[in-house]
């Protein structure tokens, strides 16, 4: 007994203070109770009484220890230990809780129970009463009443300054993330340093020149500028091209509107400006302008806009190697780098340009509501000449780093993320989710340290750099640690631009997230409504419909998703079109107080709610809240959409039948799941650990194990970018419906049975052990 509780000590003792409650009992003066058992030896006795003097007794004695006298000693004394083990281990027992007192998935239980230490001196090992333990009604409440005293306004105002990648700003900013990470009492904190090529404007500056009627004429020399554009040179005629989205050069096409050759010009909005690039790339435009229409962006004519244009996340010259010092990288680019030149103007300069433009009138949905009238140009006579002279430089960058311990299973964690620098102010894109993750850092650890929550799992806080020029800091750690983190991280909470209005709300998800969100979105009262809930005011059962849209791109939460397949989310409160000054100096506080109602405090607190609660499930429940089971609704639905093509299939000797096979699998793999959880007692570590990470590791099975990080980063079958996704296989099938002759078709033979056999791999891994599979494919 006394091992055992010297071993439990032990263990306790390693455990850091910020998440146990030490209880050590002291040792009362005068407290001399004992329990003292002699047992006699009669034989000795007679020889100590002898050698005091008294004279031996010359009789015959009667013998000592008759077998039934041994018998009568040895029931006895088994019987006092018996007696006093039961007393002590009743006593015991009745001071801690039972595991049913514990965390557990309904509402009702209880959980945060506390620990108690076993003290170090054997000679008096007590244990102290537990203290009361925690509901998840009163959890929600505390993180609730937490967020009440938090003061967002004055976080986000000290947060909000120049401070671009890389700069001195940025390092300071990041020490004092640091620095209050210590001062919240977390477990850990810690720093990952990146070595990171970025691009910035040159010594020489960027130009945009008119040539028309034998005369130069200087439109511009651009303040703001597109990072990872190519450098140099590049003149031709200016035709306009909308949005820039496919559909719009497609419909240039349909004009016989040639764009070889020439300089589009674009306006802002519908897509990424790399997106942007990208399709004036493909159609062999010489160079881009992009500029913010009124129709679309209400800021003064003259705001200088920044942005970048890989087609990307994380560094570009080290695809899929994370950018740490000293790291041998092979000569490589991101495919996702632009040939071209590209160049943002402002809005004065863009009415200059377009006023010069002759040609066909724009359709009626292109135009904005500058004076000029839109015509679509592809005149000779009007060339523009477009120079950039952007540098690339390599940078030192810090993520900061914070972690709550998880107690039953540290070695799983959920992240909370946010962006740390911006060009200009920014404070939508990154003073707003620095201030959230700093609050959240506070609250979640008082929790734990000051009201005995103890989380089952761990949160890592995370305070990333570069983001403004495509996730980079956040996609060289996930780069970092690919190998190790789809089997330790089971999701991401990207913070980021979570307040950017306050009449509605928006979000971007793995559907493994829905349900959660779902929720949540019940728990958390709206912002400017305190009697409805977000759930009543999002349309209640048709929440889903309103609230969530596609994950692109430039969502921070990308990479997490569709490079290394971790569960993501991002959210923002919002109001209807887009919120016109990210990337320039009018992202400040005053016009983000305006498109709150001067609510920015009330509805940052909802933000931090919302996330808060989400996070508290995640590390609370036994069972991992993902719903594994959303993914059969997604794989159904693309299944029913290739199954259209059935017909031309088999007309070119193919079938669909061992796709629908593997999703046939995949569905049965899920209600396979269902019954273990039903017929699992989850209270049992180890097999709540294993139900867990059979779930924790669906998003990243759909990950194509066919195509590599280098080339192909963004390998989600779902959510990914190349020939391995669904979305593409779907593209290649169009095509059918033309002629047979405009697809190679051994590529969609490779595709069909690539997403096959990734789809059967999903199935198989969520199924369990490999002797429980059923093979029949």
């Amino acid at each position: 007994m006394d091992t055992a509780r010297s071993a439990i000590s032990n263990l306790f003792r390693e455990e850091p203070s910020t998440y146990t409650r030490f209880s050590l009992a002291e040792h009362m003066e005068g407290d001399s109770s004992q329990v003292e058992m002699k047992l006699s030896n009669s034989e000795i006795d007679s020889e100590v009484g002898n050698s005091m003097g008294e004279p031996r007794d010359p009789r015959i004695m009667k013998p000592k220890h008759s077998p039934k006298n041994i018998c009568f000693m040895i029931v006895c004394t088994l019987l006092i230990f018996l007696i006093g083990f039961l007393i002590g281990y009743l006593s015991y027992r009745g001071r801690m809780p039972t595991r049913e007192q514990g965390c557990s998935n309904a509402d009702s239980v209880s959980c945060g129970t506390t620990e108690e230490l076993l003290s170090e001196d054997d000679s008096d090992t007590t244990l102290e009463a537990a203290q009361p333990v925690l509901e998840w009604k009163q959890l929600k409440e505390l993180l609730k009443n937490k967020f009440l005293v938090s003061s967002f306004e004055s976080r986000i105002r000290a947060f909000s300054a120049n401070h671009e990648a890389g700069s001195e700003g940025d390092q300071r900013l990041a020490l004092t993330v640091y620095n209050e990470f210590k001062r919240c009492g977390l477990h850990s904190v810690w720093n990952d340093e990146h070595y990171v090529k970025l691009q910035s404007l040159g010594s020489t500056p960027n130009r945009v020149t008119l040539l028309a009627s034998g005369t130069n004429e200087t439109i511009e020399n651009p303040k703001g500028y597109l990072a990872y554009s190519a450098a140099g040179q590049a003149t031709g005629k200016l035709v306009y091209a909308n949005y820039g989205r496919e559909e719009d050069f497609k419909m240039l096409k349909s004009m016989n509107i040639s764009v070889n050759g020439s300089v589009v010009i674009v306006r802002g909005g519908q897509i990424s400006f790399a997106a942007k690039v990208a399709n004036a790339q493909k159609v062999k435009a010489a160079a881009v302008l992009i500029y913010l229409d009124p129709a679309d962006y209400n800021m003064p004519e003259n705001t200088d806009v920044f942005g970048h244009v890989h087609l990307g996340t994380g560094d570009p010259y080290t695809p899929g190697f994370p950018s740490f010092n000293h790291t041998q990288f092979p000569p490589a680019q991101s495919s996702g780098l632009p040939s071209i030149p590209a160049q943002t103007i402002t809005t004065n300069s863009a009415r200059r340009l377009l006023s010069k433009m002759t040609g066909q009138l724009a359709p009626s949905e292109w135009k904005g509501t500058l004076s000029p009238p839109y015509n679509l140009g592809n005149d000779d006579n009007v060339q523009v000449e477009v120079e950039v002279n952007n540098v690339v430089a390599e940078k030192m960058i810090h993520n900061v780093f914070g972690v709550i311990k998880g107690l039953t299973d540290p070695e799983h964690y959920v992240v909370i993320g946010a962006q740390r620098d911006s060009w200009g102010p920014g404070v939508a894109k990154s003073a707003v989710g620095t201030s959230l993750l700093v609050e959240m850092a506070k609250a979640l650890s008082d929790l734990v340290v000051k009201d005995g929550y103890k989380p089952r799992r761990s949160i890592v806080f995370a305070s990333w750099s570069a983001g403004d020029f495509g996730s980079v800091g956040a996609t060289e750690w996930l780069e970092g640690y690919l190998s190790m983190l789809h089997l330790k991280a089971f999701a991401y909470i990207n913070l980021d631009a979570a307040v950017l209005g306050s009449q509605t709300f928006k979000a971007s998800a793995s559907p493994m997230l829905y349900t959660l969100l779902g929720n949540t979105l019940k728990e958390v009262s709206a912002p400017l409504d305190s009697s409805k809930t977000l759930y009543q005011k999002l349309g209640a059962d048709s929440w889903e419909k309103q609230t969530i849209v596609p994950m692109a791109m430039d969502d921070a939460s990308y990479a997490f998703q569709a490079f290394s397949g971790i569960p993501s989310l991002s959210f923002r409160f919002t109001n209807d079109g887009v919120y016109p000054y990210f990337g320039t100096i009018e992202d400040n506080w005053s016009n983000l107080n305006a498109r709150t109602g001067n609510r920015i405090d009330d509805i940052a607190r909802a933000a931090a709610n919302v996330a808060g609660q989400m996070v508290l499930r995640l590390t609370h429940d036994h069972q991992l809240s993902l719903d594994f089971d959303r993914y059969n609704g997604e794989l159904y639905s693309s299944v029913l959409k290739i199954n259209r093509f059935a017909k031309q299939l088999k007309k070119a000797g193919l079938t669909i039948k061992w796709l629908s096979s593997a999703r046939g699998d995949f569905d049965r793999a899920t209600e396979t799941l269902k019954n273990d959880i039903l017929n699992s007692d989850l209270n049992d570590a180890e097999m709540c650990r294993a139900i867990n990470e059979r779930i924790m590791r669906v998003e990243y099975h759909f990950l194509s194990p066919y195509v590599s990080p280098k080339d192909t980063p963004f390998r989600h079958i779902f959510y990914g970018s190349g020939p391995h996704t669904l979305m593409s296989l779907l593209e290649n099938l169009n095509l059918l419906n033309n002629t047979i002759t405009n697809l190679n078709m051994d590529v969609l033979r490779n595709q069909l049975a690539l997403a096959t056999w990734t789809i059967q791999g999903a199935a198989n891994a969520l199924s369990g052990d490999i002797w429980d599979i059923d093979n029949e494919f």
